[in-house]
């Protein structure tokens, strides 16, 4: 359904002036993300870090005319043909335009919320009922305040049945969500502890989460959690419940029996006096609840039985994240092989252009067909063949019957084949070369096959990095912080071992202010990959200045040498005003000036006009201990006088930064106007109290071969590892050059098998280790956590007595790095 722009502006009570009508289709929260200009809408949104006003103008040369803004811009009048549509609050504007879209159509429409297990709810139910519905659904996990207004605006004329997420972190935001997505049918998943830090107690946010549901014809809970049962009578809803239960038989829905099997799990239910059964293809405690909720849902909609049945044999697992893998000749493969839509396509597309500008590769598709649109074949693949010219792909790969047979709307470099098989068949690897691969395909067509034939084969022991657990943990700080204090990210040493350049480039679209490296050629690399933010070099040497300059780096400055010097040589490069970061040494008496150097410091700069003193900063030597806190509290005083000097004796605002991760936790009242933020970002807590954070790496690897050895057998070189019964030992491919210590051998240290801890035994090798899986059901190829979730990696610092900083570093850059979103 098209809108005008008078009729939005309408909507939006935006300020009466007279407007040039355009057709919108399309609305614009993110610049980067444009794809029919002409058409689109863009709403300036304001930020506590970002200000989408500043973006207009780019917008507007490429195309874009229509603008929701708060105020009035530069060089407005020169856009002469532009419409400003001016609101008090362009968010507010784009959930206003999203809710009066919604009120225009009558159709059901699925609410989901809790805290966990919303998006496998939301994604299972769409496959489900996609047979007999023509549905929408929340691409990905968008289910923010944003996120919310751009999946609504999806509901289209054919749509038939609507799927939605709402996610919450803060009091009073349900509410305005609520008001968007407008519910028929509610469910609420569970309730934990995930962003737990807006509220001040759980049942607080149960009750905020349960605002989405106040006007569904029925909700659908867990009848056997008390919490949620307490709020649901609490706000006394009066509608029709399914709160199914699997030890009350008088609920609507009972779960009378759940058998697991060893890949499978039969679920026995009463409904209605009807005794039914079905089978899931999954195991796990989360994976059955989220069944029983959807089968809660085809209950509802009157599904049969044999139906119900049929459809959860053949759910599929929710792999909700968009991998990056090395490819083979230099290619790198974007794998989101898990569905195929026109939205999720989109975003897709999105993740991968601002990875392929930034390293200069060629982009390329390989697409399946794409499955209920609701569009004719001709008029969906001539809307693709429009995204992916505008989205910059130049090689199409197209997969399938229904797109090969719409091959001539697509003008670009293109093959097609019939199915997945036909062009595996075909596939010469030496035709890849140089490419951002996009892999983008309906389940049932199997692209994961494409995947593994285009990855770079390397061992088996591979480092996960979870780039929304970066994100979470960067926000997660940024709400202890004023909203003006700046972050500098910490990505020296590789980003603590995972890998600097996707951190970096996740950190920059968060809005992050800086960030800070070890050496020059660290930020030289991040500059080559497209990094644009201010980057700090911590350890800058003699011989790096070249570099400094060329690549714009800004360096701490330390002794009186170094100052020099680095004048010397941007004198005769002709340098003026150029950015150093000022290092005070206030106690720890590692690096930086003493205090009483500051006045010479002071002289130096005031007597030239080549380097600026950007900031100025100091480092803790024991800020995330209690016992030292007299001690950072002198460091903190030591700092102030130096910098109120420096400051004194300057015509220009110097930025002030002292604390680190654990500064940020326990001494937040002097956050100054910067923090450094390090070993927080990748989720290990410098101090014993749990904060919320989420682990960022995950080493992993297989295991190789299984042996039998019977009671006194050795195990491993030295014959260290003796064995004191009959004993199963799994040999695993990672030793101590991939980084895991060899302190760690004959039993010392442990690794994760099948949720169970499986002791090392014998010494640890240069490649391979062996463990003892006696009391674990395995088997080869089964995956093996080195460190992560199940064993933190502070666990094995305490072990080893020495901190998580060295067990994250030491991982061998042989080891393949695949980052993943959820």
């Amino acid at each position: 359904m098209n809108y005008t722009t008078t009729e939005i502006a309408t909507i939006v009570k935006a300020q009466k002036r007279d407007y040039r009508d355009h057709i919108i289709t399309a609305l614009l929260t993110d610049s980067r993300s444009l794809t029919f200009p002409e058409e689109t809408l863009f709403f300036a949104l304001v930020t506590e870090r970002n200000d989408g006003h500043r973006y207009i103008k780019d917008l507007y040369r490429k195309g874009v005319r229509d603008f929701v803004v708060e105020h009035s811009i530069p060089g407005e009048e020169e856009m002469d043909d532009a419409n400003f549509i001016v609101v008090k609050d362009t968010l507010d504007a784009l959930q206003q335009l999203a809710a009066a879209h919604r009120r225009r159509f009558q159709i059901p429409v699925i609410g989901v919320t809790g805290s966990n297990g919303k998006t496998t709810v939301k994604e299972w139910l769409y496959q489900l009922l996609q047979p007999d519905y023509n549905t929408v659904r929340s691409p990905r996990s968008y289910n923010s305040q944003i996120g919310v207004p751009l999946s609504v605006w999806q509901i289209g004329p054919k749509t038939e049945m609507a799927i939605f997420e709402a996610g919450i972190s803060q009091p009073d935001e349900m509410v305005h969500l609520e008001e968007i997505i407008k519910p028929t049918l509610g469910l609420i998943t569970n309730i934990g502890e995930a962003h737990q830090e807006g509220f001040q107690t759980i049942q607080q946010k149960c009750l905020e989460k349960l605002i989405l549901l106040k006007a569904c014809d029925c909700i659908i809970y867990d009848g056997d959690n008390e919490l949620i049962g307490e709020c649901v009578e609490k706000l006394c809803f009066g509608c029709r419940e399914i709160a199914w239960s699997r030890k009350d038989r008088d609920k609507p829905l009972y779960i009378s029996k759940i058998t697991k099997g060893s890949d499978s799990t039969r679920i026995e239910y009463t409904y209605l006096q009807y005794h039914c059964s079905f089978t899931i293809p999954f195991v796990e405690d989360a994976s059955i609840e989220n069944a029983i909720h959807c089968l809660a849902v085809m209950l509802y909609f009157n599904r049969p039985p044999e139906v119900i049945a049929e459809r959860m044999a053949r759910l599929t697992p929710v792999a909700m994240r968009m991998e990056v893998k090395e490819g083979i000749n230099n290619c790198l493969i974007i794998n989101d092989s898990y569905n195929s839509d026109i939205n999720s396509l989109t975003i897709a597309l999105d993740f991968q252009n601002r990875r392929a500008a930034a390293k200069g590769m060629r982009r390329t598709l390989i697409l399946s067909d794409i499955y209920q649109t609701g569009l004719p074949p001709a008029s969906l693949y001539r809307k693709v063949a429009d995204i992916v010219l505008h989205k910059g792909i130049e090689r199409l790969i197209g997969i399938g019957p229904v797109i090969s047979d719409n091959a001539y709307l697509f003008n670009l470099k293109k093959e097609f084949y019939p199915s997945t098989e036909s062009f595996l068949a075909q596939l010469d690897p030496a035709d890849f070369h140089n490419e951002l691969i996009l892999i983008k395909g309906a389940r049932e067509f199997h692209f994961e096959l494409i995947s593994e034939t285009l990855e770079l084969k390397q061992h088996e022991t591979i480092l996960e990095v979870n780039l929304d657990a970066i994100v979470h943990n960067y926000n997660l700080f940024k709400s202890k912080l004023r909203p003006e204090t700046k972050v500098i990210c910490m990505v020296k040493a590789f980003g603590y071992g995972a890998g600097s350049y996707e951190l970096a480039k996740t950190l920059q679209d968060r809005g992050a202010d800086f960030l800070a490296v070890a050496v020059a050629d660290e930020g030289a690399e991040l500059r080559k990959a497209g990094i644009t933010m201010p980057i700090l070099v911590m350890n800058p040497e003699m011989s790096s200045f070249r570099t400094l300059f060329s690549y714009y780096l800004e360096p701490e400055i330390y002794s009186f040498e170094l100052l020099k010097a680095i004048i010397a040589e941007g004198e005769k490069l002709g340098l003026a005003g150029y950015p150093v970061h000022i290092k005070i040494d206030s106690g720890m008496h590692r690096l930086g000036f003493e205090e009483k150097d500051i006045p010479r410091v002071v002289e130096i700069l005031n007597d030239q006009t080549v380097v600026l003193a950007r900031s100025v900063f100091s480092h803790f030597a024991g800020s995330d201990e209690p016992r030292f806190d007299e001690f950072s509290h002198q460091q903190i005083d030591t700092f102030t006088r130096c910098a109120d000097y420096l400051q004194q004796h300057s015509k220009h605002k110097i930025l002030r930064h002292i604390l680190n991760t654990a500064g940020i936790l326990r001494f937040p009242e002097y956050q100054m106007d910067m923090v450094r933020l390090g070993i927080g970002l990748y989720g290990v807590s410098p101090i014993a109290e749990p904060c919320g954070l989420e682990t960022v790496s995950t080493l992993k690897t297989t295991i190789l071969q299984i042996k039998s050895l019977p009671a006194g057998e050795t195990v491993g070189y030295g014959r260290k590892g003796v064995l004191s019964r009959d004993s199963r030992i799994a040999a695993i491919p990672i030793g101590y050059a991939d980084g895991l210590d060899r302190h760690l051998s004959n039993g010392k240290g442990c690794v994760v098998v099948n949720g169970k801890r499986a002791p090392i035994v014998g010494n640890i090798c240069m490649d391979v280790c062996m463990i003892d899986v006696t009391d674990i059901d395995c088997q080869p190829g089964d995956r093996v956590e080195i460190f992560g979730e199940q064993l933190p990696v502070d666990e094995i610092a305490e072990t080893l007595g020495t901190i998580p900083y060295e067990i994250l570093t030491s991982v061998s850059t042989r080891v393949k790095r695949i980052y993943y979103r959820e």
